[in-house]
């Protein structure tokens, strides 16, 4: 008899997914992590016309992953997320081991270039944004970091003496430290101010809460509602959290920040499919360019791997090497064109 993935079975055990979100939850991984594994697990589920994970293996993990690579010519970091899903199903909830999948079909991964704004479209795009948008992509291109570690910064993380921000839990749950603008010291303090009148209306009505990790609620109860731990970049309205009860306000959300970008870069005619993450692109390629070594470019972007910081020096195929074509040495090109 099959069992059942999506309610609770004779025995009162809970359901599979609510498993895989507990054990999600217990190791502390992303809320976005848990969204993605539970899409993955469920989907490999209905592919086998819901049969239950344990009693299939390592071959319908094959026949799943390879008709994502076929059938649904998905990209190679996708089929590898949904790998590592059902790897987390199996061996951590389920305790199954999967064991070598032979014979899997993998997608090519292509080899793209990023794309990266110069100086004068960066100011040209900036010039085209007003408000809180202009000053989170302000700090997307002057920090180089990624959209969603800008917006998840807390006022705690700004050191807007010694011109220096933290980022916590970053990509690879790696925390890290980068630069922050002189030139933003100003309008991120008139923000701040800003944002603390903002958290003391929040507190006279009762509210004033922003989500700190598991841990701190635990220790300090009463953290969230301290000005440090609030979100520096807020969203306009408060949500409710199911576990809890209890009304939180989150972070600006990314589509804000992309809306605004995408109206920017049109106004400002620029013939690129840039985004906010553009900006990240753009501040590594500018250090390099500004003659800093590689090994800090790494460091600020928080790569594990300095290969991976190594695209930007092919950009513009500089990187030290300075490569000018051979063509804008003759000088006198107008005068050689042909009639």
């Amino acid at each position: 008899m099959t069992k059942s993935v999506t309610s609770a079975d004779s025995s009162g055990q809970p359901k599979l997914l609510d498993r895989v979100r507990e054990s999600i939850r217990v190791r502390h991984y992303s809320p976005r992590t848990e969204e993605a594994y539970v899409y993955w697990i469920y989907r490999y589920v209905r592919f086998h016309n819901v049969r239950h994970p344990i009693e299939m293996g390592s071959s319908e993990i094959n026949q799943f992953l390879s008709d994502l690579a076929v059938r649904g010519k998905v990209s190679s970091s996708t089929q590898n997320q949904a790998y590592n899903a059902l790897l987390f199903l199996y061996e951590t909830v389920l305790e199954v081991p999967v064991g070598k999948i032979q014979g899997l079909i993998r997608p090519k991964r292509p080899k793209r270039l990023p794309v990266v704004l110069t100086r004068d479209e960066v100011q040209a795009v900036l010039r085209n944004i007003r408000g809180i948008p202009w000053l989170v992509c302000s700090l997307l291109y002057g920090t180089g970091v990624r959209l969603l570690e800008g917006l998840q910064l807390r006022v705690k993380d700004l050191d807007l003496s010694i011109g220096e921000l933290v980022v916590r839990n970053g990509k690879g749950d790696k925390d890290r430290v980068t630069v922050l603008p002189i030139s933003l010291s100003e309008p991120l303090r008139r923000h701040l101010e800003w944002r603390r009148k903002l958290h003391d209306c929040d507190l006279a009505k009762g509210l004033g809460r922003a989500p700190p990790p598991e841990a701190l609620v635990r220790k300090y109860p009463t953290a969230q509602r301290e000005f440090c731990w609030q979100w520096v970049f807020p969203a306009s309205t408060h949500y409710v959290d199911r576990q809890t009860g209890k009304e939180y306000r989150h972070h600006l959300h990314e589509s804000v920040i992309q809306r605004a970008m995408k109206i920017a870069v049109l106004q400002a005619g620029i013939n690129k499919p840039a985004t906010p993450h553009t900006y990240r692109h753009s501040f590594a390629t500018h250090l390099l360019e500004d003659g800093y070594d590689i090994r800090t470019v790494q460091e600020l972007l928080g790569h594990k791997d300095v290969s991976t910081t190594m695209i930007y020096t092919h950009v513009l195929n500089r990187g030290g090497r300075a490569v000018r074509s051979p063509l804008d040495r003759l000088g006198t090109i107008g005068q050689s064109q042909p009639k």
